[in-house]
């Protein structure tokens, strides 16, 4: 299902995971930003947010809603092929689409972890591979992928959702390399914790059985992230991020952001790992009973 509005000589921005987070508020500012956005959701029946926000900031005219599953390679197809007949360009990709799988490795099914990557890893690849074709023969466009502080360091209990991460990092360095020379800009996005529901509900979701060896590393972990969901700020500054990236004519690789983010990983890259591993089992220690 598509629902039109109508597009002047706007750049086009193709945005995947509309419906919520990140998502949502980056459709509004870009289209606020003066480019006229094609918002994808999987489930087009979740856009009633996205059109409030719209219109409480005047840009209704400047969104189309498109219904798209990343892991759906049809689906996929035919909505870049859509676009570009109905608006000709596509100048920006925002690749956001993504959930995390929250649990301890011996306790995920593999049909999770296959779930993970299919949605973080190869909807994200099936998106680009969707867009490059267009953007490489007009010499000219920007991708941005929205990775995490995940992608830089692998937290216990997050393991799916970090190698995910890390994986989107490896293939934004290669892309960024390979579309130099194309004029395609190729911009990661490494956000740290923020008011969204993706680690609610990464961890609603975790895998539990009883007398789990990890049930008190889980009970740690999950008291840490309501902790710092409860301290999150909203995510204003992560779409301020992208949107500057994506007006910017010659973006950085890179884009971090959130409190601490820099520090951490400057930690890792610069302690002794025995230290860093350390400091981080510090703070998933189980409560004293």
């Amino acid at each position: 299902m598509i629902v039109l509005a109508t597009n002047t000589t706007k750049r086009i921005a193709f945005l995947t995971g509309s419906s919520s987070g990140f998502g949502l508020h980056t459709s509004v500012a870009l289209a606020k930003a003066g480019f006229f956005v094609i918002a994808t959701m999987r489930d087009i029946s979740k856009r009633e947010e996205l059109d409030k926000l719209a219109a409480q900031n005047g840009v209704t005219d400047c969104l189309e809603v498109v219904q798209m599953d990343v892991t759906r390679p049809d689906e996929v197809i035919a909505a870049v092929s859509g676009v570009l007949a109905r608006h000709q360009n596509i100048d920006l990709l925002v690749n956001n689409a993504g959930f995390a799988c929250g649990g301890f490795v011996e306790e995920i099914g593999l049909a999770a972890w296959r779930e993970q990557f299919e949605v973080n890893v190869f909807g994200l690849i099936c998106v680009t591979q969707a867009v490059l074709p267009h953007m490489r023969e007009r010499q000219y466009g920007t991708i941005i992928n929205i990775s995490s502080i995940s992608g830089r360091i692998g937290f216990p209990g997050l393991a799916a959702y970090a190698a995910s991460k890390h994986a989107v990092e490896g293939f934004s360095e290669s892309l960024r390399l390979e579309m130099l020379p194309h004029g395609i800009n190729v911009v990661l996005v490494e956000p740290g914790s923020y008011k969204t529901s993706i680690w609610e509900k990464g961890l609603g979701n975790a895998p539990s059985r009883p007398a789990s060896p990890y049930s008190r590393q889980m009970e740690s972990l999950t008291t840490m992230v309501t902790k710092i969901a409860e301290r999150a700020p909203a995510p204003d500054e992560v779409v301020e991020v992208i949107v500057r990236a994506a007006l910017a004519p010659r973006p950085s690789f890179r884009y971090p952001v959130g409190s601490g983010v820099r520090l951490s990983i400057l930690a890792k890259q610069w302690l002794p790992w025995r230290w860093f591993e350390t400091l981080v089992n510090k703070q998933m220690r189980p409560p004293r009973s």
